[in-house]
């Protein structure tokens, strides 16, 4: 009970200041002794140091306003352009064709990269008696390999998207 008081007074000082520096609406820019720049909108503050005056007004700017449901309808039976059916599923066909030559390629790639991958595992130069090393030398081909199977996670993702 005591914290639910303590919080009202605290929000009513906040309202209250915040009020005032609305009220008064000028904003000062103050020049500190270590060259460092103040900027307060409390008269008090800029007692005895070189302020000048940024801005007297503070702009307000409401957000537009958003359109009406029945606005939005009318403008899309209003002519708004359509397209029919046999164009819409053959936009859609070339589109499942290429995302299913991406994933071909994609594909393609993984298999590449694994076989890259899996030759370099297989070799350890003489100056990689550091293990970090090795590990360094083989991060660009594990890379290459996270990166096809995210590719290919996502274009079979879109595939199935598709109607």
């Amino acid at each position: 009970m005591a914290y639910a008081k303590v919080w009202l007074a605290c929000a009513a000082l906040a309202a209250a200041s915040g009020a005032h520096a609305q009220a008064q609406g000028t904003v000062w820019k103050c020049v500190e002794a270590d060259g460092r720049a103040h900027y307060t909108n409390i008269k008090k503050e800029t007692d005895g140091k070189q302020c000048t005056v940024v801005t007297k007004e503070v702009s307000v700017v409401s957000p537009p306003t958003p359109p009406s449901r029945s606005a939005a309808s009318e403008k899309a039976s209003s002519g708004f352009p359509k397209v029919d059916r046999d164009t819409q599923k053959a936009r859609d066909d070339g589109r499942r064709r290429l995302l299913e030559d991406e994933l071909t390629t994609e594909e393609k790639g993984l298999i590449d990269a694994k076989a890259k991958l899996a030759a370099q595992e297989a070799v350890r130069y003489g100056d990689e008696k550091n293990y970090q090393r090795v590990l360094d030398r083989l991060k660009p081909y594990q890379d290459a390999v996270e990166r096809h199977e995210r590719n290919i996670a996502a274009l079979r993702k879109e595939l199935a998207g598709l109607r």
